[in-house]
């Protein structure tokens, strides 16, 4: 799953070509109407809608309110992920440590198959980039059946036909951003700009002018400008492989040198859960930090969780990742004590989604939480395939331990959901903030990045606090206090940034709610009281 949607629509959406906006129904919150400031965008998530009008999760009111009395217990939370800067000096107090093994040994010391993994593991080994799984489904024509063969073929046509229409866009786009970055570089005297320095440009200059409200649009984007130039270069050279049909060539996978078609050959990978390269990590390194990055220590963001440890597991990729990465890194967060998995990732085909079910059903069994991103493709997923999930046939769950996650917009009125969330009355089961998300990155850097990669770890961040304060609560009680217990939208609301597609907020999810801390530790807090009370019944 790709950190931002960076298609050419939302790429002009960014530069200030905008779109109308439909008119709403009256909302049952005041929203807010001044601009927030930069700290407030950094810390939305953590606000109340009813007394900040932002729709956080009122992750401040509970701190306030019910955990500052109370002392709670440490909880594992797995980020199965592109790899984490364990280095971060967010993060380096809060990384998870396997003390049954003895470092850099070269030995097994816990015999359970991994050496030395001693604050997780990489089953990536030393690569980052990886196909897509309808490219492997093309490449490897054996592995799969004429249907999904036939589907994947009609998928790469469908690139190919995009990228012939859309190469030319993303190059005037890209062109436009790089003349513009150049003359205001030119114009400050420096190569490197930032926010404000873009704020105080003053010039009779056509093109300056012209420049500085390009460039003001990309900041408003929320990447620095090299990022945000990176992202748009990189779509530019994906539709160039796709068009050439280079997408379709190089072995990535022998470099990690298993057998990915076979579940038992486990024997694979290294202990170097940042893998080999720091700037291919971003994605995994702000998902923990938005978990459990340090509070109140005004350097960076802030993390939902508290009385959290973060265990690493590298098994996503530039790219979709492999079934089988997935289901042992699950089977491995479980093993080794997590009562929370983040999974911020996805894909349209999985040829191997049993293995994953069955990891699913056994992190279920041993009674942890596996919280996932629903998607970045502003899809109907009840309709579309969306990989991982916990229903075979998108109607009957087969375990009830994965909570999906749609993304909110830190607007709140008919602009709430994110313009690119996937959504799904049967298949989503709640939204969170997942635009503008500030929090960690590697090289102790922090950005603004956004997605349902965003949304599902601020959710497992609450769900880790639920877990931390009412440790006797089971991962399907957890599960459904998330959405229980969440603040309920009754609006209107525009779907996948298109202002003709108007719908209830409610038949975007099976809750109808966005995520909400404090009522989520309040009803936690009542029903292992009443569990209490029925059992102290009985005796």
């Amino acid at each position: 799953m790709r950190i931002i949607k960076t298609t050419t629509f939302t790429l002009l959406l960014a530069l200030g070509f905008s779109i109308t906006s439909h008119s709403q129904k009256a909302p049952n919150f005041a929203a807010k109407k001044a601009t927030l400031t930069e700290k407030q965008l950094q810390r939305w998530s953590h606000y109340d809608l009813e007394k900040d009008s932002i729709p956080g999760m009122s992750v401040d009111k509970a701190y306030a309110e019910i955990i500052k009395n109370k002392k709670g217990t440490k909880v594992v939370v797995a980020i199965l992920d592109s790899g984490v800067d364990i280095e971060h000096d967010e993060l380096k107090p809060v990384v998870w440590t396997n003390k049954k093994e003895i470092p850099n040994n070269g030995i097994d010391d816990d015999k359970n198959g991994y050496i030395d993994d001693i604050h997780g593991w990489n089953f990536l080994g030393n690569t980052t980039k990886e196909h897509l799984e309808y490219e492997r489904i093309l490449i490897n024509k054996s592995i799969t059946d004429e249907a999904t063969f036939n589907a994947a073929k009609k998928e790469n046509d469908k690139k190919i036909a995009e990228a012939n229409g859309a190469k030319g866009q993303i190059e005037q786009v890209m062109n436009m951003c790089n003349k513009a970055d150049e003359t205001l570089a030119k114009f400050l005297g420096k190569a490197t700009y930032d926010e404000t320095d873009v704020k105080g440009v003053s010039s009779t200059d056509p093109e300056v002018l012209k420049s500085k409200a390009i460039i003001t649009q990309m900041l408003n984007y929320g990447m620095s400008i090299p990022d945000l130039k990176k992202e748009i270069k990189k779509e530019y050279d994906g539709y160039v492989t796709v068009i050439s049909g280079d997408n379709l060539k190089t072995d990535y996978r022998k470099v990690v040198g298993d057998n990915p078609e076979d579940i038992k050959n486990t024997k694979y990978g290294n202990n170097n859960v940042m893998g080999p390269d720091k700037s291919e990590i971003v994605h995994g390194t702000h998902v923990a930090g938005i978990v459990a990055q340090t509070r109140n220590n005004d350097i960076g963001g802030d993390g939902i969780a508290n009385n959290v440890e973060i265990l690493t597991i590298r098994a996503v990729p530039d790219g979709d990742e492999y079934d089988k990465d997935i289901a042992l890194g699950i089977r491995y967060a479980v093993d080794n004590g997590a009562k929370v998995i983040n999974g911020s990732f996805g894909k349209s085909y999985s040829p191997h989604k049993q293995w994953v079910f069955d990891a699913i059903k056994y992190a279920e069994s041993k009674d942890v939480l596996f919280v996932h991103a629903a998607g970045n493709d502003a899809k109907d997923i009840d309709e579309a395939d969306n990989f991982p999930n916990d229903s075979a046939d998108k109607k009957t769950e087969f375990a009830d331990n994965v909570i999906t996650i749609g993304a909110l917009n830190y607007e709140y009125g008919d602009k709430i959901v994110a313009d690119f969330s996937n959504y799904g009355k049967a298949n989503v089961d709640v939204f969170a903030p997942g635009v503008k998300i500030y929090a960690s990155t590697p090289n102790n850097t922090y950005q603004f990045l956004q997605g349902t990669s965003m949304a599902a770890p601020n959710v497992a961040g609450v769900a880790a606090l639920i877990r931390s304060y009412y440790p006797t609560l089971t991962a399907k009680q957890v599960k459904h206090i998330l959405m229980d217990s969440g603040t309920a939208i009754t609006t209107d609301v525009i779907v996948g940034g298109d202002p003709k597609d108007v719908r209830p907020f409610a038949s975007l999810s099976k809750s109808g709610k966005i995520v909400n801390a404090y009522n989520a530790l309040l009803l936690a807090e009542k029903t292992t009281a009443t569990i209490l009370k029925a059992k102290t019944k009985k005796k």
